[in-house]
Parts: structure tokens; sequence; C-alpha cells
């Protein structure tokens, strides 16, 4: 029974032996630190080392610092060649921006053709409208109308069985004369505004006063003829008249 025990703390002896050597060499020797002690530190935004070394001699400058070399940026790589979905992409567009440019355009001259449509209507619902004859004037176009019509239509008639000069020129010289005589103040207006187109065409408006002027002094010239053969058939009358007379007062 006292053999076994021996044997066990023979044993065991070496085992702890080695473990005492191991932990006396593995003991450390100085403390360890979690984080640099604050002394030591360095800023992160400095170029050099803080702690440069003074010149021994205030005589000797210190050599400048060599400057930093940046290296260059890493050369780009060469752009590859576009790819299918790049090109269909871009043919896309080009086709959205035809497509609007064309619809922008075809709007625009939609637009303009609209207005100048809307501008001719309102100038001749304005031009029909400076026509008709005031309300203070007291003319009305609707019976006026009818009797013009019907005079030309007479002059028509009249001029049935003639050359077609005057099958033509009967109606409107009919009608033009009843027409002034009926509604003055409308063929004013009418007038008035022939005169504005021709003016626009000077050879016309010449040819328009020099007619009118010629047609006057024929008006004008017809009056006084009348007249005078007014006067001198008044006066051959009054002659005739006291022969009449004498012949009577003679004879009784």
């Amino acid at each position: 029974m006292s053999f076994r025990p021996m044997l066990h703390q023979r044993a065991v002896a070496p085992i702890a032996a080695t473990l005492l050597a191991g932990g006396i060499a593995l003991y450390p020797k100085k403390t360890a630190f979690a984080e640099e002690p604050r002394d030591n530190r360095k800023p992160i935004y400095d170029d050099f080392p803080a702690d440069i070394p003074e010149p021994s001699k205030p005589s000797q400058l210190a050599a400048p610092a060599a400057p930093k070399l940046v290296a260059a940026p890493a050369a780009q790589a060469a752009p590859s060649s576009p790819t299918p979905t790049d090109i269909l992409t871009a043919q896309v567009r080009q086709a959205r921006l035809f497509l609007y440019s064309h619809s922008l355009a075809a709007e625009q001259g939609f637009n303009n053709f609209l207005s100048r449509a809307l501008n001719i209507e309102n100038c001749f619902t304005n031009t029909v409208a400076s026509l008709a004859p005031s309300a203070e004037s007291g003319e009305r176009l609707l019976p006026g109308g009818v009797y013009v019509v019907v005079t030309a239509m007479a002059g028509s008639i009249v001029s049935r069985n003639r050359g077609i000069f005057l099958r033509t020129a009967s109606p409107l010289a009919f009608g033009t004369a009843a027409a002034y005589a009926l509604l003055p103040v409308t063929m004013r207006n009418v007038g008035d505004l022939v005169w504005e187109y021709e003016k626009k065409v000077p050879a016309v408006a010449e040819q328009h006063v020099a007619i009118r002027e010629r047609a006057e002094h024929i008006w004008y010239t017809g009056i006084a003829h009348s007249g005078m053969a007014r006067q001198m058939m008044e006066e051959k009358i009054g002659d005739t008249r006291k022969k009449l007379e004498e012949l009577v007062s003679k004879g009784h």
C-alpha cells in the first residue's frame, strides 16, 4: 500500500516543476497598455513628423524637405465599343427627338392656319358690318335690296332683244341707279370700300378717278343742257302764246 503513493508523488513532481518554469518564463516584465500614451501621439494632419530635431548650429540652415511625390492616377481603361443596348438607346432617342420636333412644327403650322382663318373671318364680318347703314339714317336693306333686284331684272327685260353688250350693261346700269336712289348710305359705304382697295393699285385708282370725273362732267353738262333746252322751250312757248293772243285780239 505504501509503494503506490510514492510512485504517484514521483510522477506529479516533474509536471509541477515544468509548469512553474513555464510560468516564470512567460511572466510579462513590462506593463502592456491598450492605447498609446497621449504624450507619444502624433497628429494625423501633419505632413512631416512633429519631432524634427533642431539644427545643432544656428548658422547652418536645415536642408529643405524633399517634395512629396504624388502617385499618378492609374491610366483609365480604354473605352470599350458600344453595346447593342447603347446603340438601340441612341437610336430610340433620335427617333423620339425627330417625332417631337416634327409634331411641334405641325402643331405650330395648324395653329397659324387657324389664326389666319379666324383673322380672315373677322375681317370679312367687320367689313360686311361696316357696309350696313346706321340706325340714325333710317335706311333699311331688306325692302331697298328687293327693289334694286327688281329694277335690275327690268333692265334685262328691256334689253332682251338687243346686243350682248346692252343685255349685260342694262341690268347693271338700272340696278346701280336704283341702288343709289334707294340705298344711298349703303352705296356710299360700298364706294368708300372699293376706293380703299383701288388705292392699293395706283393705275386702277387713276383710271377710276378719270372715269368718275368724265361721268360727273357729262352729268353736269347734261343737266345744264337740259336746263337751257327747257328755258328755250319755255321762251318758244311764250312767244307762240303771245302771237296767238295777238291774233285772237285782232280777230275780235
